[in-house]
């Protein structure tokens, strides 16, 4: 079963449910600014993905930080304790291609490659 986790609002999750919803990809959407990311899933999306692609710093939360939380993200412990915090600090949408494979962000390319793979 492929997963989606993001927020709904998010430009870029509209996007990818819009790209699955084409070839009728069927998903869960997990809304987690809604339930929030355990540590043990966001621990899996750094270890497969690394924290550095996992970490928004693009976004509107990280800029409204202040500079001495923005510093605290040096490695995986403090970057997940920072987006445990901050949810909207992970880049979205965070795909889980059913085990096969998973994808950080807006990416087209990467989903038909983890579709073609989920479905072998």
């Amino acid at each position: 079963m492929v997963t989606v986790y993001g927020i709904p609002n998010c430009d870029s999750v509209k996007k990818a449910r819009d790209w699955l919803a084409a070839p009728q990809v069927a998903y869960v959407f997990q809304d987690f600014k809604k339930q929030g990311v355990s540590t043990d899933l966001l621990a899996h999306w750094t270890a497969t993905a690394g924290w550095e692609r996992v970490l928004n710093r693009q976004g509107q939360t990280w800029r409204k930080l202040g500079a001495a939380e923005q510093a605290r993200a040096v490695d995986v412990a403090s970057a997940c304790a920072l987006m445990q915090v901050h949810t909207s600090l992970i880049k979205r949408p965070v795909i889980d291609w059913g085990g096969a494979a998973l994808t950080v962000g807006w990416q087209p390319d990467a989903f038909e490659a983890a579709l073609a793979q989920a479905l072998t």
